[in-house]
Parts: C-alpha cells; structure tokens; sequence
C-alpha cells in the first residue's frame, strides 16, 4: 500500500474517532453492567451500527494498552476470546500498518470465522491518552482465504484514557464497526455485539491482572 495514502487515510480515520468520542448526540443504552456501558447508534458508513462501549479498567494506560494492542505475538490472542490470530501484512512505520485479524465462528456456530483486512494507526496524545484507529482495506498481498468470510471493519478502535488522580485506573472507550458479511439474520448481529463487547471487558481486566501484576 502507498505510504503517503495510507498516512492520508489514516488520520482521516484518526479525526472520525475523535469526532465519535466527543459526539454524545444519538447513542442508545443497550447494555450495563459490572461497570461497562455498551450503546448504539446507526452507521453512516454501512446499513448496520456503529457500536460504543466505556467502562474503568483497574490498570494504568500502557498496561491496558499493552493487553489491547496490535502486534504479532502480543497479548490480545492469549485473552481475547474473539481473536485467534493477528499478523502483520505491511508495516509502513513504527505506528502504522496493515494487519490481518481472524475471528473464530461465535453466537452457537451461527456466525462462521471472519477475517479482517485493516489498515491501522496507534496515536498518542499529549493528556497520555493511547489510540488504535483502523478501517478496512484491500491489500495484495491478502486476498480472501479459505475457510474464512472476509468482514469489513468501517473505522473503528479504542482511547486508553488516564484519569486524573487515578494512576492505576484507565478509562477505556471502546468503537466496534464491524460489517460481518454473509448473509446473516439481523438480530442475531444486534445480539452478538453488546454481548461480546462486555465479555471483552471482562476478559481484558483479567488479562491486565494476570500479565501485569
């Protein structure tokens, strides 16, 4: 992929999700619970949702970042229980990349394994806040794979928030925009998100506490 288009279409992707982090206009509560908020609004990039999840997690941001972020060998496919592989496809700098992501089949075997296509940029901001941002892309060197139906991420990621006076807390904002392919039943979709977005995390708190203590 060029590198200069892929910096453009990166920060576009970047911008997208501060909009969506400080956009508090539409969002609807569809679950609560252990701390975690999970609501919804329509996508305006594909006929589904655009998923926002937020909840406190007990460790400091570079130790959840480190449990969430995209990296071959790291720490996401050991606890996240909806990733079972992670490679990279073209690194383009040390903060931007193209990555393959696959998914195990999920919702009682109604949802067969996805894979993804995504081109991804980590950002840093000046308060220590940590961002993973990506949409998806097509890539030579990546065509569809057997035994896989090829989703599509529209742009989608996370903001590892400090809080202030907090140092051992982060705030974790969480988008999920994901357009599964095949023909799937929508409820089954609308079902499948909220839930698996609390499960992670619930799973990322103990990923944190086991790798980080």
């Amino acid at each position: 992929m060029d590198p200069t288009l892929a910096a453009q279409m990166s920060e576009a992707v970047a911008e997208k999700m501060l909009r969506y982090r400080r956009d508090t206009a539409g969002w609807k509560i569809c679950r609560e619970g252990n701390g975690v908020s999970v609501s919804w609004r329509p996508s305006v990039e594909f006929p589904g949702n655009l998923y926002r999840g937020e909840g406190i997690v007990y460790g400091t941001p570079e130790e959840v970042w480190d449990c969430v972020k995209p990296a071959v060998g790291g720490l996401r496919v050991k606890w996240d229980e909806n990733v079972t592989g992670f490679e990279i496809i073209q690194s383009i700098t040390d903060t931007l990349c193209v990555s393959r992501t696959s998914t195990p089949s999920a919702a009682m075997k109604l949802i067969s394994p996805r894979d993804v296509v995504d081109l991804v940029l980590v950002k840093r901001y000046e308060d220590g806040t940590i961002s993973s941002n990506a949409t998806h892309v097509e890539h030579p060197l990546c065509p569809p794979k057997p035994g896989f139906v090829r989703g599509f991420n529209h742009p989608c990621g996370c903001f590892c928030e400090p809080l202030p006076g907090e140092p051992t807390k982060t705030n974790l904002v969480t988008f999920f925009h994901t357009d599964l392919s095949g023909y799937l039943p929508q409820n089954v979709v609308d079902s499948f998100f909220p839930r698996s977005m609390t499960r992670f995390y619930a799973n990322l708190q103990k990923a944190v506490k086991q790798f980080h203590e």
